[in-house]
């Protein structure tokens, strides 16, 4: 009896990767072993990077928010210390669009709270 291999299913899993990795650079385009590794990193640092995005914004919100607070005359920590105590529900992303889009709008926040 012949040995049965399911040659479709495998060409199909193989076709799949291959045409995930088709604009990378040179082998890791072309050839299946090399192909396969590049992608699983890719996945992996796709996975990583999903949490490492949420680190970065907020730390760019905590610049815009400071450097705005201290045209304003207080420190981060002071303005937020005060926002918290005035119960001020504005979280850090939005405070930080004010500071940069808006900042008469977030001036009249640091008076309020002054």
């Amino acid at each position: 009896m012949p040995r049965s291999v399911n040659t479709v299913a495998a060409r199909n899993k193989r076709r799949k990767i291959m045409l995930q990795t088709r604009g990378y650079f040179g082998a890791r385009a072309n050839v299946w072993t090399v192909a396969k590794n590049a992608y699983e990193k890719g996945l992996a640092y796709a996975y990583r990077d999903r949490k490492t995005k949420k680190r970065n914004f907020r730390s760019l919100w905590i610049q815009r928010i400071n450097a705005g607070a201290r045209i304003n005359g207080m420190s981060y920590s002071e303005f937020m210390g005060k926002i918290h105590a005035n119960n001020i529900e504005l979280n850090r992303k939005v405070l930080a669009d004010l500071a940069m889009n808006n900042p008469s709008a977030f001036a009249a926040i640091c008076n309020k709270i002054k």
